[in-house]
């Protein structure tokens, strides 16, 4: 994992864990107690995903929520499989008031369903995202989410990947960026 800076070669991210607890904070300040997570597949897990999970439990705790397993379910990244997944989350007996997609093409198709139930987005359910792709700001209600620094990513990796190419010293471990919350209407 990358929670302690065990990185064996030099790795650079952004910091997923702070950025999920910062929207989950975000939606618990709006009065929010029921949140449903749309995790990516639950095999093969990807450690930014494990990172949001870990963010999005910690603003819980502090909010001395217990986490509800019945509350996550699994979609593949695509605005379709959020779109499953949020049909899932309705279906529960006491279904969620807000919804976290890890991933903001899953938090348009949960958006996407929410609308064909007749469900208004934020007034009945709040939704956010993760990621800020260029679409979220262009997307009805327009969609809060968490901007990934990646063209920065991107950048100081390959600083990393010149270096060692030239033979310099490269401190092995992590370079975290900051993710930023971004607050848009859907939240």
């Amino acid at each position: 994992g990358y929670g302690g800076g065990d990185c064996e070669t030099p790795c650079v991210h952004a910091d997923d864990r702070a950025g999920a607890f910062d929207v989950t904070q975000h939606l618990l300040d709006l009065g929010h107690r029921r949140v449903g997570i749309i995790n990516g597949p639950p095999t093969g897990a990807v450690l930014a995903m494990e990172e949001r999970l870990a963010g999005h439990r910690q603003s819980l705790a502090g909010a001395n929520i217990n986490f509800d397993p019945a509350l996550m379910v699994y979609g593949d990244y695509t605005r379709a499989s959020g779109q499953q997944a949020t049909e899932q989350l309705l279906s529960l007996p006491d279904p969620p008031t807000a919804i976290f997609a890890f991933n903001d093409r899953m938090a348009m198709g949960a958006i996407w369903t929410l609308n064909a139930a007749g469900t208004r987005v934020p007034d009945d359910v709040a939704v956010v995202g993760f990621d800020d792709i260029p679409a979220a700001a262009d997307f009805r209600p327009s969609l809060t989410t968490v901007r990934q620094p990646s063209q920065e990513v991107g950048r100081m990796a390959a600083e990393m990947l010149f270096r060692i190419i030239d033979g310099d010293a490269v401190e092995t471990g992590q370079v975290v960026l900051p993710a930023q919350l971004i607050i848009r209407q859907s939240a």
